[in-house]
């Protein structure tokens, strides 16, 4: 989906996986040949779904897009944690499961629900004196990371399929879901992984309305050929 404005776009993007969200905004950065492109907030490469990237004057809107609602789709693995909390990192410790029945992971998930707080992930593009978390974490370094106030405001179990637990959740501005799967698992009395992430909306716009990159370069080329034909008008 495109929605153009005055002097701007702003496009629903599905990411792919492995693709950054600075990958997604240089693609069309070059294709459109236009450096005032961003992003409205970041999706790790190893999760795939919903971007939104603004061009032109559409970059005024990017704060308010920031601070809206956010619902995802995962998986958390049990039985084992990383130290980037997914799966781009090896495990570091591992933990039992089979004291985990039904009953706990459902009862698990709605004690998460509400306003708390959060620790980050050490793997993240947050700054410490100027330099980011993961550049840090990837130094061998560690850093005492400050709690934040987040909110968990919808925390749905979809599946189960032990060590894997399927869910969907609808959370605040700042909210990791590494961070919750880590928690997760935790709170179980095990470990927890995310195994899988996909964004599913940011505010009022959906996945449905979004398009592969594929997709939108296809798209593109169609306006650029449509203009190419339009008749000049004679002054």
């Amino acid at each position: 989906m495109a929605i153009e404005i005055e002097d701007g776009f702003i496009f629903l993007l599905d990411k792919a996986l492995h693709w950054t969200s600075f990958d997604v905004v240089k693609k069309i950065r070059n294709t459109l040949k236009d450096k005032k492109v961003g992003h409205a907030g970041t999706l790790d490469p190893l999760a795939s779904g919903l971007v939104i990237v603004c061009t032109g004057k559409g970059t005024k809107k990017i704060e308010g897009l920031m601070g809206v609602d956010k619902e995802y789709t995962g998986t958390i693995g049990l039985g084992f944690t990383t130290p980037s909390y997914d799966l781009e990192t090896e495990a570091n410790a591992t933990f039992p499961t089979d004291h985990i029945t039904i009953e706990l992971i459902f009862e698990t998930a709605k004690s998460f629900l509400g306003p708390q707080m959060q620790i980050p992930p050490m793997f993240s593009a947050l700054k410490v004196d100027g330099k980011k978390l993961y550049d840090l974490a990837r130094k061998g370094l560690e850093i005492k990371i400050e709690s934040r106030p987040i909110e968990i405001k919808e925390f749905e179990i979809t599946g189960i399929r032990m060590p894997y637990v399927d869910f969907r959740v609808v959370v605040t501005k700042g909210t990791y879901i590494r961070s919750l799967a880590y928690d997760f698992g935790m709170a179980c009395g095990s470990g927890g992984h995310l195994a899988g992430l996909r964004r599913t909306r940011v505010g009022d716009f959906h996945i449905e309305e979004a398009q592969t990159i594929e997709q939108w370069m296809d798209w593109w080329r169609e306006r650029k050929a449509l203009q190419l034909e339009m008749p000049q008008s004679l002054d």
